[in-house]
């Protein structure tokens, strides 16, 4: 794995999660302070996600510009 990340296109892929995967659960966790699932079972926290992931896309709508 080392290998695989330390190559040209390793670095070039790296570099790209960094700037699109991190910020998101670096907002979920801080800014909406989801530490932990407060449901139990798969099906409920998997309902709890998809509504936090909903959230922060609704918030992502809100902050651009709709009228290009």
């Amino acid at each position: 794995m080392k290998q695989r990340i330390d190559s040209s296109e390793g670095r070039r892929r790296y570099s790209q999660r960094i700037g699109t995967v991190e910020p998101v659960f670096g907002n979920l966790r801080h800014n909406k302070r989801l530490n932990r699932f407060t449901l139990r079972g798969r099906h409920k926290v998997g309902v709890q996600w998809r509504l936090y992931c909903l959230v922060h896309n609704i918030e992502k709508l809100a902050g651009c510009d709709l009228k290009k």
